[in-house]
This record gives structure tokens, C-alpha cells and sequence, in this order.
């Protein structure tokens, strides 16, 4: 089975969010650097906050159902 890295990703967690000159890559190809994924249900942000998480809970349990 082949490593697939397209879809990876790197995240800098902490005060100081990607302050370094660092990149990152995998088999020639270089990693895309985001502040917030989703993965298994649960959206990760780079100050480890639940707010989005929170946001999108209630938005999807306000929907209108018709």
C-alpha cells in the first residue's frame, strides 16, 4: 500500500503559530500548513479552542428540518 501525501497536513500548535521558516515535506511534495481540521467528527484548531467545535454543534442542531 502506497503513502498517500496529499493528504497530510501540518499544524503548529501553540502562542507562537507558525513563527518558524519550517517546511515540511513528504516524498518531494510539500505539506499544506492549516489552522483548523476537521478529523473523525471533531474539528482541531491551532489554540486547541472548542468554540468551532461549539459552533458547528449548535448550527447543525438548529437546522430546519422540514
Amino acid at each position: 500500500m502506497s503513502f498517500n501525501a496529499s493528504k497530510c497536513k501540518v499544524m503548529h500548535i501553540g502562542k507562537q503559530l507558525g513563527t518558524g521558516p519550517y517546511e515540511y515535506v513528504i516524498n518531494g511534495q510539500k505539506l499544506e500548513v492549516v489552522t483548523k481540521e476537521k478529523d473523525l467528527g471533531i474539528i482541531l484548531s491551532s489554540n486547541l479552542k472548542l468554540a468551532d467545535q461549539c459552533a458547528a454543534a449548535c448550527a447543525k442542531a438548529n437546522k430546519c428540518w422540514v
